[in-house]
């Protein structure tokens, strides 16, 4: 890396763990809510998220520009960043590798979700209501569906191969014994989220979203 980038990286590591995972971690759990309780289930979860009190800030200064410095730093470490798999092709070495590549994936992925979720809510083309259905509706395109396959692999590998990163560079994981030890640990991690992200995206696909989404256009239109 070039440059004093001492302050900076250690910034982005640690806005990639703390808020940054622990807010993947309840993404993943509020996405969930739909394959679990249906679409009553995820709309009970949403409205308890916006009831928290100054939710507007707490989300603008504890995820979206946290997102937005630990994703443009981000490309810029990816940017400078020598992959050399292909002539040091062991374990680690991927990983690092495709650190890098999820990153560039994830980030990508993350500004499309933003637009089509978030944006949506404050252009009022979509009611905190309408969620479910609204993802019940891009579901229903099987493209969408392979990129969010994609993005959630992506974000939830990047995640949790960035934690063990981070214990490592933190000094809280030194020996190589701790290593290996955290380095499972982590890749359970990564199973675990991309399953309840996953279990998610087949539920907004279901009978009950999918039902609920066409009655509401047919209202539409009749209307």
């Amino acid at each position: 890396m070039k440059g004093n980038s001492y302050l900076p990286r250690k910034l982005h590591s640690l806005l990639g763990v703390i808020p940054l995972g622990l807010f993947i971690v309840e993404h993943a759990l509020t996405n969930y809510s739909a394959f679990e309780g249906g679409k009553e289930g995820f709309t009970d979860a949403i409205d308890l998220l916006n009831s928290l009190p100054l939710i507007f800030f707490m989300e603008m200064f504890i995820i979206w520009l946290p997102i937005l410095f630990h994703g443009v730093y981000g490309l810029y470490i990816a940017y400078q960043s020598d992959i050399n798999t292909g002539r040091f092709s062991y374990g680690r070495n991927w990983a690092f590798a495709w650190q890098r590549i999820t990153g560039v994936i994830t980030f990508i992925f993350v500004a499309w979700h933003f637009y089509d979720t978030r944006i949506q809510l404050a252009l009022g083309n979509v009611s905190h209501e309408e969620l479910g259905q609204h993802m019940s509706n891009i579901f229903s395109n099987p493209l969408a569906v392979t990129a969010y396959v994609i993005g959630v692999l992506a974000a939830t590998f990047h995640f949790a191969n960035g934690l063990w990163a981070f214990l490592v560079s933190w000094g809280i994981t030194v020996g190589p014994r701790a290593q290996k030890v955290s380095s499972r640990i982590c890749m359970g991690i990564f199973v675990i989220l991309a399953a309840l992200f996953l279990l998610s995206i087949f539920a907004f696909r279901s009978d009950e979203f999918a039902s609920a989404a066409t009655a509401a256009l047919s209202a539409v239109s009749v209307g």
